[in-house]
């Protein structure tokens, strides 16, 4: 069982900066298909940014030169920052990892972009 707790959702106004962290219960240090996600009301889920075979990351064209995903393998920790919010940015966000052919998600937190 492995276990992702996000943290650092909230409001915030157009423009503004904010960084999502992902704890993970286990070492990350061998997990090479990680990232994040986000569901807007009424939408589906949808890729923001994710780790794939390890050092490859892909990001949704949406919010590429915004966003940024890194890894802190000594910390088991996953983060997104996201520069430049947009409203349309507003969603709740997932942090997700595969670990043996078994997808885990985080509970979610919530992303606010309003003025």
């Amino acid at each position: 069982q492995v276990q992702l707790v996000e943290s650092g959702g909230g409001l915030v106004q157009p423009g503004g900066s904010l960084r999502l962290s992902c704890a993970v219960s286990r070492s990350i240090f061998s997990i090479n298909d990680m990232g994040w996600y986000r569901q807007a009301p009424g939408k589906q889920r949808e890729l923001v940014a994710r780790f794939i075979s390890g050092a490859t990351i892909k990001y949704a064209d949406s919010v590429k030169g915004r966003f940024t995903i890194s890894r802190d393998n000594a910390k088991n920790t996953v983060y997104l920052q996201m520069n430049t919010l947009k409203p349309e940015d507003t969603a709740v966000y997932y942090c997700a990892a595969e670990v043996t052919g078994w997808t885990y998600w985080g509970q979610g937190t919530q992303v606010t972009v309003s003025s």
